[in-house]
């Protein structure tokens, strides 16, 4: 199944409803940055929430960043989104290995106590900022916990990755529930029913489950509408270009200090773990971009 995420609402606009299955981008995060299977889940549950966060957003050019800071030894992720279902993202320690909890990868553990913060760039003056303590590290109750305090949107938020033995993802994805003010009591019972009595992310993905498949369980007798739907995928708008502003940017003194050493440098960008090569000559030419 190619990776693709849907918006919907249900129970006549009382509800709205995203979800996605994100196996190929999780795969293609974890190939990049070599992550650890922990790693991997913790990097692909966050990638997939932000990817559904970012298509809630309307324009083009806005984007959205979540930023997990924590104690736990994978110390903390980053992850990227726009509206147009592009997503990048790493964390900083990218090898933790941790020993299974309850027969699952403990990404809980992974992160341990933290703050996780959200960031929207919309064009204006400042950017949106929120910020939470984390509830669990799960990601998913994090994010939920998040709606609710940061954006007084009361939501459910299910995501999953399953590992294969040879720690490549098998599946991945998610989805994101969230009431409107005026959601009438029966409706809501019917919902936390719902969300009660449905198998978890990853047992869903595993039977084939579509993002409209997950939704129709979730929503099930809600009179669900599919209103939108788009390609998700690990996008990275890194270039040799952009990296060369970032070297101007660190100052005359240190760009001749990697000149004096008289060695090429390698650059690599942190989202994608693509790596750039600068010659001394190279270097050379950004000095003087930096002294003008």
């Amino acid at each position: 199944m190619r990776d693709y995420l849907v918006r919907a609402s249900a129970a006549n606009t009382q509800i709205r409803a995203f979800a996605a299955v994100t196996t190929e981008m999780v795969e293609e995060a974890r190939s990049r940055h070599r992550t650890s299977p922990v790693a991997t889940a913790a990097l692909g549950r966050l990638l997939t929430g932000a990817v559904m966060m970012g298509s809630m957003m309307k324009n083009p050019t806005d984007v959205l960043t979540v930023q997990i800071k924590c104690s736990g030894p994978i110390q903390g992720l980053t992850v990227t989104a726009d509206s147009q279902g592009r997503a990048k993202g790493y964390v900083f320690d990218p090898d933790v290995m941790l020993p299974a909890k309850n027969g699952k990868l403990d990404v809980g553990g992974a992160l341990g106590q933290g703050v996780l913060t959200v960031i929207k760039d919309m064009g204006l003056k400042e950017p949106y900022s929120g910020q939470t303590i984390l509830q669990t590290g799960e990601i998913a109750e994090d994010l939920t916990y998040y709606f609710a305090t940061s954006e007084q949107v009361p939501s459910s938020v299910g995501l999953g990755v399953l590992m294969e033995g040879d720690n490549t993802v098998r599946c991945a994805g998610g989805f994101i529930v969230q009431v409107m003010p005026f959601i009438e009591d029966q409706v809501l019972d019917r919902l936390e029913q719902n969300i009660r009595s449905i198998s978890s992310v990853t047992s869903m993905l595993d039977n084939g489950h579509t993002p409209e498949e997950m939704l129709s369980q979730v929503l099930e007798g809600l009179d669900m509408e599919v209103t939108d739907t788009m390609p998700v995928q690990f996008s990275c708008n890194c270039s040799k270009e952009r990296i060369e502003k970032a070297i101007v940017s660190i100052g005359k003194k240190e760009i001749q200090a990697m000149i004096d050493d008289g060695k090429d440098i390698e650059v690599k960008c942190h989202f994608c773990n693509t790596a750039y090569q600068y010659t001394v000559e190279e270097l050379k030419a950004l000095l003087k971009k930096a002294q003008n």
